[in-house]
């Protein structure tokens, strides 16, 4: 694991970065495939995770050798800045209904995947042995919006795409219409989830939620040819249920590589 600051032009703060290397990178030349995730403090390990879970990747990826490169973007935890990064939109009808009063958050993601792109992405490529074809990326809950998001507005970059647990409901008018609109023909792969006990306590929530989602997943489904859709049964929205399935994520994405 490295960890470093690296500065967001769009906006003028620095952001920690880490960086999962393989086990074997530095008895090797090969080049690897890149995974950007966010969240990036609930990425690796529990020390420095938000309330103390982490998906646990570090072990996982050492463990089974796997022979990629993992790059977490940590989140802003300044008041709504979170929201405010991973959404492309700000908060729709829809999630005001659901919230129960107006929102104005988001609307920043653009500029969030602006830094990826144009300045994150050349730094990791030009700092380690990257294989800069086989770039993708995965996000959780806020961050499988952005994640969506990302490959609808860069498919040729961002091949491979997993959005687990979806907030899509906060920008969910807006993702439908840009979704259908994109060319996603260059996406080679495309996983999404959610599970039957994400909202504890309101099955009738639950279910809209996974209607939305499977929404989403059927326009998705029907421009790319290798998509997996997963009904995690019991499955909360949080990091230790999160974590239990992280590693057939990963499997799935790369399992030709």
């Amino acid at each position: 694991m490295e960890k470093y600051h690296v500065y967001m032009s769009s906006f003028e703060q620095e952001r920690m970065i880490r960086v999962y290397l393989p086990v074997n990178y530095h008895e090797s030349n090969k080049r690897y495939p890149v995974l950007y995730m966010h969240d990036g403090q609930n990425v690796f390990e529990d020390e420095g995770a938000i309330k103390g879970v982490s998906l646990e990747l570090k072990d996982y990826l050492d463990e089974n050798k796997v022979e990629m490169i993992v790059v977490g973007i940590d989140l802003n935890p300044e008041g709504e800045e979170r929201i405010n990064e991973y959404y492309p939109w700000v908060n729709g009808a829809i999630a005001e209904r659901i919230i129960g009063h107006p929102v104005s958050a988001g609307g920043k993601g653009e500029q969030y995947l602006d830094f990826i792109v144009n300045e994150l992405k050349p730094l990791i490529d030009d700092k380690y042995r990257t294989i800069k074809s086989q770039t993708s990326m995965a996000g959780i809950s806020l961050g499988g919006l952005i994640s969506t998001y990302a490959a609808c507005r860069y498919p040729q970059i961002f091949k491979r795409i997993a959005a687990i647990s979806p907030g899509y409901y906060r920008n969910q008018e807006e993702l439908e219409v840009f979704v259908r609109d994109s060319d996603l023909s260059g996406v080679e792969r495309f996983y999404m989830d959610f599970g039957t006990h994400e909202v504890s306590g309101n099955k009738e929530l639950n279910s809209e939620f996974s209607d939305m989602i499977q929404s989403i997943y059927e326009i998705v489904s029907s421009k790319i040819a290798d998509t997996r859709y997963e009904t995690i049964q019991n499955g909360e929205h949080n990091y230790t249920s999160f974590k239990k399935r992280i590693g057939e994520v990963i499997s799935y994405l790369y399992s030709d590589l």
